[in-house]
């Protein structure tokens, strides 16, 4: 099943890339979006901080070289790698070199009162009060931004400790064509 490959920690980019590639030709897919709860997949390898490099660098590895299908990065949650250690300024620069380039669709915020987004906030806290080991980080973070919280606000005991930076930019997906995140990548060679 790709959805439990795709969560194991034993499998490199050349195993998920023939499942992905066996899975995208099956149905027929024409399109994959890729989306990152964060924005540390922009990182080329060489920022101060670089979030979860080998989860973003696995991923791309593994979905850049599948042919016949266009391939679509979107970032969600400008903010939340911050505990990781990213820069977030390093991603506003390679957010612009990206649009400089040309491989930069755009942002699009979120807003609460629009149907969508209100059922998935509603998701996001159906699923969390049913995790047993707790909510999502990333979308508690996200949720709170929808809300309106600002700065170190803590709506879940797992960020208890740590220093958060809940803003407005979480609510926006910035989209990227992911084969050229995927040139920028300095783990890729």
């Amino acid at each position: 099943d790709l959805a439990t490959l795709c969560v194991s920690a034993s499998v490199g980019p050349k195993v998920l890339r023939q499942h992905y590639a066996e899975f995208v030709s099956r149905q027929a897919i024409d399109t994959i979006v890729v989306v990152d709860g964060g924005t540390d997949t922009l990182m080329r390898g060489d920022e101060s901080g670089l979030g979860t490099p080998t989860e973003d660098a696995t991923t791309l590895a593994a979905i850049t070289d599948i042919p016949d299908v266009d391939r679509v990065l979107v970032c969600l949650g400008f903010g939340i790698d911050a505990h990781h250690g990213v820069c977030h300024r390093q991603v506003l620069e390679a957010a612009a070199d990206l649009t400089k380039s040309g491989h930069s669709y755009g942002p699009l915020q979120l807003a609460r009162g629009v149907p969508e987004v209100d059922a998935y906030v509603e998701a996001c806290r159906f699923a969390a009060a049913r995790n047993p080991i707790g909510p999502s980080i990333v979308q508690a973070s996200i949720c709170d931004a929808l809300d309106g919280h600002y700065g170190n606000h803590h709506s879940t005991l797992r960020t208890r400790g740590s220093r958060l930076c809940i803003n407005p930019l979480m609510t926006m997906y910035w989209g990227f064509d992911l084969d050229a995140v995927a040139r920028r990548n300095l783990y890729l060679d």
